[in-house]
């Protein structure tokens, strides 16, 4: 058995299926500039409390690109959904030519192997993109929800784009949710050269949207930047409308902010709910980390 200590990983990201829990992440040991090797996933047998942290059985890998794959860089941040009877993976990925953005690949099994399910990024071709995350609206519409990078529109964007029933392609436009800066708290980035990107600073990023919903009904996105400390930091957007089209209202301050990010909320069989995130933010010490939080009036606090 593995602890969580021995397990490097980014963008940390937990499913149930039955009698185990998976953990899915970013798993190259050098996900910025080495060639892209696949994504592993770790299993624990479910108990009442969640995840221990000392009983791991892995790597297993859950993809490992095909010999004619179109991307040899930038693995980045899979999630896996449930959707008309198969398992879904949304990944990032960096295509040999072009840019960077989410593309979906598919398995009948939550473990994989997952393959290529549509046809390179189904983000926006001449936009940069990445860490797309799935929803379902009450009117079984599929859609992925996504960050229009910092490095191309300075003021980092969440943005949603409608898919096709089948998920291989959009089915229409992609439209903005909420830009960083909105957030109070989060802190545009420092010491960059305006003269590398296409667009003047400051530069706010987005990273890592990911929904709860709250017992009320309403609708929560948690998603990541960079704090008042220059610490990577999560906080959490709230629909005043319950809807992907807001208008969000942000948290006032990070429901995370001890240089961890990236995560995502689940619950045990017994009701506790934990935010996993990556801690440190810095490679190759990042490790992922499950933090007890709590639902209280249709809100996520820590305490």
């Amino acid at each position: 058995m593995l602890k969580i200590s021995d397990i490097q990983m980014r963008d940390p990201f937990v499913v149930r299926d039955g009698e185990n829990w998976y953990l899915f992440g970013s798993t190259d040991k050098d996900i910025w500039r080495s060639p892209g090797v696949g994504f592993d996933v770790y299993r624990q047998k479910v108990s009442p409390n969640g995840l221990c942290p000392d009983e791991y059985e892995g790597p297993f890998p859950a993809f490992r690109p095909p010999a004619d794959f179109w991307s040899e860089i930038n693995f980045w941040a899979p999630e896996v959904h449930p959707y008309g009877g198969a398992w879904y993976m949304f990944a990032t990925f960096k295509p040999k030519t072009g840019l960077r953005g989410t593309a979906i690949l598919k398995s009948e099994k939550v473990e994989g192997p997952y393959v290529p399910w549509s046809e390179g990024p189904v983000t926006p071709p001449d936009w940069e993109c990445l860490d797309g995350t799935f929803y379902l609206d009450g009117q079984r519409q599929p859609w992925m929800v996504f960050c229009h990078e910092w490095t191309q529109v300075g003021d980092g964007e969440i943005c949603m784009l409608p898919l096709s029933a089948d998920l291989k392609a959009a089915a229409g436009k992609a439209e903005l949710m909420f830009r960083a800066s909105s957030a109070q708290w989060a802190q545009p980035l420092k010491g960059r050269d305006p003269s590398r990107y296409p667009v003047p600073g400051p530069y706010y990023v987005t990273d890592g949207p990911n929904f709860f919903t709250p017992k009320n009904g309403g609708l929560l996105l948690l998603w990541s930047s960079f704090g008042a400390t220059g610490n990577y930091c999560i906080g959490v957007a709230s629909s005043e409308s319950g809807s992907l089209r807001g208008p969000w209202k942000q948290s006032e301050k990070p429901l995370y902010e001890a240089d961890g990010g990236h995560g995502m909320v689940f619950s045990t069989p017994s009701g506790k709910l934990y935010l996993t995130v990556h801690s440190p933010n810095k490679s190759p010490l990042e490790r992922p980390i499950f933090v007890e939080i709590y639902e209280r009036d249709g809100n996520l606090v820590r305490e």
